[in-house]
């Protein structure tokens, strides 16, 4: 009976048979994948732009957008982000705490200053109350991240944005294809910018993209970094005087083997995501009403969607299992075969680089070496952020709809949390700190 059998961590048999690594392995690379990268090489095409220009082209036809922007990588394309919405020294960008530190870092390298706001408990992205008292006369722009694959709650973002007149980033690293009340993630702020790297669900090698409808953001992302491509077909009146070089001084050309198996990668991107989605929400419907396990994932009919699923992971509830620590009850997951993991990105507040960490050399910490005021946030100033990582664990990501299998994964899943209390006994709680400031492990 499901559910019943003796605990793998006790000695009983494994709910996961095996290994099912096709059910896992990403990006999916075919011959025309290879074809197009060795085409590449070939010509000696490397380090050119016109395959890019391509990709360029199509990405920003895809998304629906006038203009894309490739980079070497996503921490550029966020930076580019930066530049084109015109922040500089002295100008404070709000982000959300947790997530990955290229959402926020960036902002020092332009001498602006991050303040970090809550997340919401439920979406995991940036929570729309806490942006507002937040703000200042130094206040540029919003950070928005569109953490694990969840769109953010954009419509009430845009609103504050708009009041304050404020420029809206989307950080959509996690959520390439994804869409938020039936519009593209990427398109609703003033510039998307996103990682491409190889982990990624559109995954190119590495690389980055930026895509926006506003010529001088496109403009100044290019101008600051792309210096072949600051040329005379620079429009915007204020660069012309300063076409030639690059205004930042960085290089952020996008490496044309990542752009041309970026451009078959798009054609079957969609398709592909699909199977994904298909596949995560047959696992999530098949626990629905299993104690302590939430799906995290948009409302069924509400025109938001989770895209590729990057990074998947599942809200915990441990008062539904007696306070069973997500620690002990992935243990016990991974001993029915299935490599999870608790927790999520630490909070970037709390990191010693927000605090104490002099950068560049101001004689002062970074983060308030151009400010008007301290704007460190101690312990205890995000409880929602600080305490969300004993709430979350990592799932397995299917990337095609096989339910034989997944039902194994299932079994995985409500074979714990039904059996929950075998576990209390020996549980010896959660560690001070669950995941990690650059990463988490994907397991499967």
């Amino acid at each position: 009976m499901i559910g019943t059998e003796k605990l793998g961590l006790f000695g009983g048999p494994k709910a996961v048979t095996g290994p099912h690594e096709d059910m896992f392995k990403w990006p999916i690379i075919t011959e025309e994948d290879e074809a197009a990268a060795v085409q590449v090489l070939r010509d000696g095409a490397m380090s050119g732009t016109d395959i890019t220009k391509k990709f360029e082209k199509e990405f920003a036809e895809w998304l629906g957008m006038d203009y894309a922007l490739g980079f070497n990588n996503g921490t550029s394309s966020l930076l580019g982000a930066f530049y084109g919405c015109g922040i500089g020294v002295g100008d404070e960008v709000i982000c959300p705490s947790v997530t990955y530190w290229a959402s926020a870092l960036p902002a020092y390298s332009l001498g602006a200053s991050v303040v970090f706001a809550e997340i919401d408990p439920v979406t995991l992205c940036l929570d729309p109350n806490d942006i507002e008292h937040r703000i200042t006369e130094r206040t540029k722009a919003i950070v928005v991240v569109h953490y694990l694959g969840h769109p953010a709650d954009m419509d009430p973002i845009m609103e504050v944005a708009r009041k304050h007149n404020l420029k809206v980033i989307e950080d959509v690293s996690h959520a390439q294809g994804g869409y938020y009340k039936g519009h593209r993630v990427g398109t609703i702020g003033d510039v998307g910018a996103m990682s491409l790297m190889a982990g990624k669900s559109f995954a190119i090698g590495e690389g980055g993209i930026l895509v926006t409808n506003d010529q001088e953001i496109y403009e100044r992302a290019i101008a600051f970094g792309h210096y072949e491509r600051n040329n005379q077909d620079i429009q915007t009146p204020s660069l012309q005087p300063f076409i030639g070089l690059p205004l930042g001084g960085y290089k952020f050309r996008m490496h044309q083997v990542s752009s041309a198996v970026g451009r078959v990668q798009l054609k079957y991107y969609d398709e592909r995501i699909a199977e994904i989605d298909k596949a995560m929400n047959y696992f999530w419907d098949s626990l629905e009403g299993v104690p302590g396990l939430r799906a995290h994932r948009p409302a069924k009919n509400s025109g938001s969607t989770m895209g590729g699923w990057y990074a998947t992971h599942g809200h915990y509830v441990p008062e539904e299992l007696g306070g069973l620590s997500v620690t002990r009850f992935c243990e016990a997951v991974r001993a029915e075969g299935v490599g999870i993991a608790p927790g999520c990105n630490l909070p970037l507040h709390l990191h010693p680089l927000q605090h104490d960490a002099d950068v560049y050399g101001h004689g002062k910490p970074t983060i308030i070496a151009n400010a008007s005021r301290d704007l460190r946030q101690p312990k205890g100033a995000l409880p929602v952020s600080e305490g969300i990582a004993a709430r979350v664990y990592s799932l397995p990501w299917f990337k095609h709809f096989r339910p034989e299998l997944i039902d194994q994964y299932v079994e995985a899943f409500r074979k714990v949390a039904t059996q929950y209390e075998a576990l209390l006994a020996d549980d010896k709680g959660n560690p001070e700190k669950l995941g990690g400031w650059n990463f988490f492990r994907q397991k499967v």
